[in-house]
């Protein structure tokens, strides 16, 4: 399977990216709850013991690199970059390379080098051959210093002696450079170790006096060499001949080879994609840039670190030589729990391996720019992700950002002050014509009381701003349901015992109204997200019982349709309060009393208050939420009546709080109901991320809302936008709505 390939990956939203990378095997289930709750970042206190007088911590976009074939082996490629254009134009490159048999690289040992500087030496040649005669002791002593890399196949493996004038006193220096095999580690503090430790003995056996004892960045015993080949065919663009593009790399190539002041440019597109694999991968990203820059001077002339030239077929060859000394292993990196997701996203075996990765990002990255620069110019590659960040800094909503976008870049003025035109364009809608269906009916939210009204309590519920709307045509074949924004579509003619269960509370609808076997065909149109806790599955059943009652002129009560919604929702849930079918019935906000006589009293709302709806990133099941409390209250039944008793009380303080119109009692009852929902076994941590989100931004308080187990949130608060936006800041979708009674 071509893991490294995910088609439309960039036109996905963020959460199919993640269910695609899951489905892919790239990552465990647990890495996919941690992405999928945002729980890989790096937390405060952590950042505080990394180092000093941390305040805060800095976020970095993670995208993937995707279509690499290296060495015969497919890559998803993690990189923490912030300017536009990197990531794509590298899964871009990789896609083409694959036509080539994608990249292959050649790295040498994971080599660091350490220095000690020894001055004051009487006699140079003396001392170098003192240390030469002595190599192998020195080399002990700094290996005993680590013992468990030694074990493993690494420590210092030798040493080299050079002399240098020390200008400024007007003699010379020694220098001994020690090479370690750090294998997996990035090694710094163990190279730093050692030559602190064996500074001691080069000082007595030179007679001279030791100064600098440091590792060194100039890599060159770890060099990482990349190649790709291109064949001509695979260069074809709309409006160029493949050698025309091939000869624009090559010549391009020749220049930065000549021209010291084009490489370091070119250099830099190469460290663009290397230095953000660094940075996902906790490596020090400062040090192979200083290492990569003096390799590209070791000729004396600062020059590109990639080459480019034609083969005798005529294809294009690519290859790139630095040193990059990097690692997979050591506190610096595991630290970190996004660099750790990123490293088991790569499933590296060894840093060695990581530095061939490198060298071929590297390469592909270069690649891409000069083939930019050959054909439409570097500018436009960059245009559509400069619109993007345009488009977001207009506080575009999440629902028509696309829209947004693609109106912005046909105008051409990519500015904020456009993108915020467009946005108010788009967002002037007219309203929805309710004489265009047969039945509009609203979602709910429950304000307090989920789980304990199903066992008698009272519950507050109140309808949301989103609905659902019921259209219904007579039609010759049997009964069609139609949800498309559910992706649903079933024919309801089948037998009882074949039907699926999203199809029999329909089809119990149609069996009570005497309407089985009449030809028709039921559009559900919604903006309920499905699984939200919004009561989805009561709204379609009272919108569906209300469109087939207007439609077949049949008369039925607001009585009669609830309570055969009642039954509809007895099948999809087991065992409901009731509450979901007869706010969605009646309309209005309610306060709500399962038992032999149903209460459904109307909430009196002496001044409207607003509450905040946020959208977590995973469904909740109502079913199953009220299946596993259903267990457990039968297990420990006191303890269970007496939370539900708690849920009780507050919910009554709540309709006093309500009518009082003290919203911030209101919000502490929210916040009490939390928690005891949070025993009930019903939150999730992302859904206590969501909650505390919303408390940090100002509101008085929040809570799930529904079955949970998943699904929303709500909150309330004076200042509902600055939710919203903090929601929309850390990637939750959310609206802000009045709860009022209605006129």
């Amino acid at each position: 399977m071509d893991k490294s390939r995910i088609p439309n990956f960039y036109k996905m939203p963020i959460n199919e990216r993640l269910d695609a990378v899951y489905e892919k095997g790239l990552i465990s289930k647990k890495d996919y709850k941690l992405l999928k709750n945002q729980q890989q970042q790096l937390d405060i206190n952590s950042a505080d013991k990394m180092i000093e007088n941390v305040i805060g911590v800095m976020g970095m976009p993670i995208g993937l690199g995707l279509n690499f074939l290296i060495d015969n082996k497919e890559y998803v490629i993690p990189m923490a970059v912030e300017e536009p254009s990197i990531v794509a134009a590298l899964s871009a490159a990789a896609k083409i390379s694959r036509s080539g048999g994608g990249f292959r690289t050649v790295c040498s040992d994971p080599i660091l080098t350490g220095q000690i500087q020894v001055v004051g030496i009487k006699n140079l040649d003396q001392a170098r051959n003192d240390l030469m005669s002595r190599k192998q002791e020195i080399i002990d002593l700094a290996n005993s210093f680590h013992p468990r890399m030694v074990a493993r196949g690494g420590g210092a493996i030798d040493f080299s002696i050079k002399t240098y004038p020390l200008e400024s006193f007007e003699e010379e220096m020694l220098v001994l450079n020690i090479n370690v095999n750090t294998q997996d580690a990035m090694g710094a503090n163990l190279v730093n170790g050692m030559c602190e430790g064996i500074a001691p003995l080069v000082e007595s056996i030179t007679e001279g006096k030791v100064f600098l004892r440091i590792l060194s960045n100039l890599t060159d015993q770890s060099i990482a060499k990349a190649t790709m080949r291109i064949p001509l065919h695979s260069l074809s663009k709309e409006g160029y001949d493949p050698e025309q593009i091939r000869d624009g790399i090559i010549i391009a190539s020749d220049f930065a080879k000549a021209d010291p002041y084009r490489a370091s440019t070119h250099n830099k597109g190469i460290m663009n994609g290397i230095d953000a694999v660094a940075l996902a991968t906790g490596n020090d990203w400062r040090a192979i840039e200083a290492g990569a820059h003096a390799y590209a001077s070791r000729h004396g002339r600062y020059s590109s670190l990639s080459e480019w030239k034609k083969d005798e077929n005529g294809d294009l060859i690519g290859s790139i030589e630095l040193p990059l000394k990097v690692g997979i292993v050591g506190a610096p990196i595991e630290s970190n729990p996004a660099v750790a997701l990123n490293l088991r996203i790569m499933n590296l075996e060894s840093a060695t391996e990581l530095s061939g990765v490198m060298a071929a990002v590297g390469l592909a990255q270069n690649f891409s720019a000069l083939k930019a620069l050959s054909t439409d110019g570097i500018q436009k590659g960059h245009m559509t992700l400069h619109a993007r960040n345009v488009v977001k800094a207009a506080d575009t909503p999440h629902d028509i950002f696309d829209d947004v976008l693609e109106e912005l870049l046909i105008s051409g003025d990519i500015k904020v002050w456009k993108a915020r035109e467009i946005v108010q364009n788009l967002t002037k809608r007219e309203p929805i014509k309710t004489e265009d269906f047969d039945a509009v009916t609203s979602g709910k939210v429950i304000l307090l009381g989920e789980h304990s009204v199903v066992y008698g309590r009272h519950a507050i519920a109140v309808p949301v701003p989103l609905n659902i709307r019921v259209k219904v045509e007579e039609a010759d074949n049997g009964v069609l349901l139609m949800i498309p924004s559910w992706g649903v579509e079933y024919r309801l003619d089948k037998k009882p015992e074949e039907r699926q269960s999203f199809e029999k509370p329909a089809a119990l609808i149609l069996e009570k109204m005497n309407l089985s076997h009449t030809g028709m065909k039921i559009e559900v149109f919604s903006d309920i997200p499905r699984g939200m806790g919004l009561g989805g599955s009561a709204v379609i059943a009272v919108s569906i019982i209300k469109a087939l009652n207007k439609h077949f002129k049949m008369n039925l009560t607001d009585e009669e349709i609830n309570n055969m919604a009642y039954e509809s929702e007895k099948i999809a849930h087991g065992n409901p309060s009731g509450i979901d079918n007869t706010i969605a019935t009646y309309g209005h906000p309610i306060i709500y009393k399962k038992g032999e006589t149903v209460l459904k009293e109307s909430l009196q709302i002496k001044k409207p208050f607003d509450l905040v709806l946020a959208f977590s990133n995973s469904e909740g099941l109502t079913a199953k939420t009220v299946a596993n409390v259903r267990s457990q209250w039968e297990s420990n039944q006191d303890m269970y009546e007496g939370i539900f008793n708690d849920i009780d009380a507050i919910v009554l303080k709540g309709i006093q709080a309500i009518q009082s119109n003290d919203i911030k009692l209101l919000g502490e009852l929210m916040n009490f109901n939390q928690g005891l929902l949070n025993t009930l076994q019903v939150s999730t941590s992302e859904i206590e991320r969501m909650v505390h989100i919303a408390r940090d931004a100002g509101s008085f308080g929040a809570k799930l809302t529904g079955g949970g187990g998943g699904g929303a949130i709500i909150a309330i608060s004076d200042k509902p936008s600055d939710i919203v936006e903090a929601f929309d800041h850390e990637g939750f979708r959310s609206i802000h709505f009045p709860v009022q009674n209605n006129d």
